[in-house]
């Protein structure tokens, strides 16, 4: 490492405060506030902080979040979930943060800079040394004492700033993948809406127009009015099908062990319902690989085309009912089998055709509430009526040319959101940040595979 590199403790430059830990009824409204997955997530604090809560002036002083602030996850049910960290890059008014978390605050001869600091403490060699002195029980765990044998290495604010500039540019360039991947969704469920929920180009033809944005050949598939079924009107040769007997094969999903052992032997990586809303924005590092045994996971490997639905969580605020559609482009992010986990359920449509349908049907009645309907919270977890569901909920099929039609126009669309370079930008930085950070890279060296991977 070079001589102008220096090695220091972690409380030579910061001093460490713990967060608030508030009741239920104090979230929801009030002032912005840093939670466990913010930090998680994130290099940088974000622009809008993830929740809101009560907070006295008092505790807005004392727990305040300002540019240079450092937070850590402080304790977790999993190991490779303490420890994460983001950076406040700006002041953050009247804003607190979790009891979850830790903060480090700058001392005033620190000469840190917050974005060089925000991928250190991200770094493998970082995590390693941080993971090796934390405690597990039933909980894992990262006091002061252990921060305080933490050390941080950093060359002079020159190359500091530098090296953030490396790194925050495929950061930028995952962020805007991500957005794009957002508005493919977005068309994908507006497409839906306008062809199965408010049936625009079946009214458009009824009223002798041309359906809008739609070609003469596609135009030609629908039908030009409705007719009346014992389940409701439709469109003419369309039907209602309930969403069970349009499935193949459905079964609850799998927990298995952390550790393997003479049953559960076979390393798989367990989706959970938490999990959905990141893997559809490109990002699998929270999904946990557990060990399961070759009978369970013959009937529960995912495949494309299969969806995962959640059947249990939520929350007063969330419902359970959340669904990720597979893709071999999502499943080759891991380099082992994936499952569903226990608190969600496998459904394999009848079809490649059909899956893009029903995905897109869940993601609608998701996002418009209706899976409130299918929800049963007899105890403190909320549990969906996957039975009566699959038994009620009814799904609008066209006709099979309409029907293959969306599902290669939508499918375009998810493929392409599931095979964009997140993945590929997230392992080159991953992979430069730790050689970056020790000064085994030369900066020269790093900006020309950073030109050439953009």
């Amino acid at each position: 490492m070079s001589s102008e590199w220096v090695t220091s403790s972690l409380l030579d430059h910061y001093e460490v405060r713990s967060g608030l830990s508030k009741p239920a009824k104090d979230f929801g409204s009030g002032y912005p506030f840093l939670t466990f997955k913010d930090v998680f997530y994130n290099y940088f604090t974000p622009d809008s902080l993830g929740d809101f809560v009560q907070s006295t002036e008092k505790e807005r002083e004392g727990c305040s979040i300002s540019r240079g602030d450092v937070f850590l996850t402080r304790t977790s049910e999993t190991m490779h979930e303490l420890g994460m960290s983001c950076v406040a890059l700006r002041d953050y008014k009247d804003a607190t943060f979790n009891g979850f978390c830790k903060r480090l605050r700058p001392k005033p001869d620190s000469d840190l800079l917050p974005e060089y600091v925000g991928y250190y403490l991200r770094s493998p060699n970082f995590r390693q040394a941080m993971l090796a002195l934390s405690t597990m029980s039933t909980r894992a765990s990262l006091n002061n004492e252990m921060i305080g044998r933490l050390e941080i290495s950093f060359p002079p604010r020159k190359t500091q700033t530098r090296i953030s500039e490396i790194l925050k540019s495929l950061d930028d360039r995952i962020a805007l993948l991500r957005e794009t991947n957002a508005t493919l969704e977005a068309i994908a469920q507006a497409l839906f809406k306008s062809w199965f929920v408010d049936f625009d180009p079946v009214h458009a033809k009824a009223r002798g127009e041309t359906p809008e944005g739609m070609d003469d050949a596609t135009a030609a598939l629908f039908p030009d009015g409705f007719e009346e079924s014992e389940l409701g009107a439709v469109p003419r040769g369309w039907r209602l099908v309930p969403f069970g007997e349009l499935l193949s094969h459905t079964i609850g999903g799998d927990w298995g062990d952390e550790t393997p052992n003479d049953k559960n032997n076979t390393q798989v990586a367990i989706i959970r319902g938490t999990d959905m809303p990141d893997l559809q924005s490109g990002m699998s590092g929270r999904v946990p690989v557990r060990y399961t045994s070759q009978k369970k996971l013959a009937s529960r490997k995912l495949q494309d085309g299969d969806l995962v639905l959640e059947v249990s969580g939520g929350s007063k605020d969330q419902p359970t009912g959340r669904s990720l559609y597979m893709t071999d482009g999502l499943l080759g992010q891991f380099d082992c089998p994936v499952e569903p986990a226990s608190f969600c359920r496998l459904l394999r449509p009848a079809s490649q055709e059909l899956g893009v349908l029903l995905s897109q049907h869940m993601t609608y009645i998701y996002a418009d509430g209706k899976t409130w309907q299918y929800q049963n919270q007899s105890t403190g977890i909320a549990n969906f009526q996957t039975t009566h569901f699959l038994g009620t909920e009814l799904v609008t099929v066209p006709t099979d040319d309409v029907l293959k039609v969306f599902a290669e126009t939508v499918r375009l669309m998810i493929d392409r959101s599931h095979l964009t370079q997140i993945a590929q930008l997230t392992t080159l930085r991953d992979t430069l940040l730790p050689r970056l950070i020790s000064g085994q890279l030369r900066l020269p060296e790093t900006e020309a595979a950073i030109e050439g991977a953009l």
